[in-house]
């Protein structure tokens, strides 16, 4: 029997492949098209990252002025949050790839109905279909206004 990564490799998606409704849900080419373009995202996000790294480490500049220097920091600070929020990024990234191996990707996590491929093409890490990601949205206001 062909292990999942074998049976990856020899899934080969047709140039310029993109998901139908009109193809099985989460087949094979499905399932290896967004397992590549989770793949490209993080590879991305890695490169923008190491970029980020190596520009804080090498600004040493010295700023004589006050609001130069404050500005500076800010940058910093700015690009640190968007480092935090790239790392929680790719550990979602790194969950949707575990569900693409064990077969569970594409598919909503409260109600286990497909997730539309549109919706995937625009965010592949969703968990949630439209409707079962706008009930989380109403009771997250919800609980934020309180």
């Amino acid at each position: 029997m062909k292990t999942l990564k074998e049976a990856q490799m020899a899934t080969r998606l047709p140039k310029n492949y993109t998901p139908s409704d009109k193809e099985p849900f989460m087949n094979a080419k499905q399932r290896e098209y967004f397992r590549r373009k989770l793949l490209d995202w993080k590879e991305d996000i890695v490169k923008g990252t190491r970029e980020t790294v190596i520009g804080l480490q090498n600004e040493s500049v010295q700023h004589p002025d006050d609001v130069d220097r404050a500005n500076s920091e800010a940058e910093k600070q700015l690009e640190l949050r968007t480092r935090d929020r790239h790392r929680k990024l790719i550990n979602k990234i790194d969950q949707a790839l575990r569900r693409i191996e064990d077969k569970t990707y594409g598919y909503c996590e409260e109600s286990g109905e497909p997730i539309s491929l549109k919706r995937l093409d625009a965010r592949p890490i969703a968990t949630l279909g439209l409707e079962a990601q706008e009930r989380h949205e109403k009771r997250e206001r919800v609980y934020r206004d309180d």
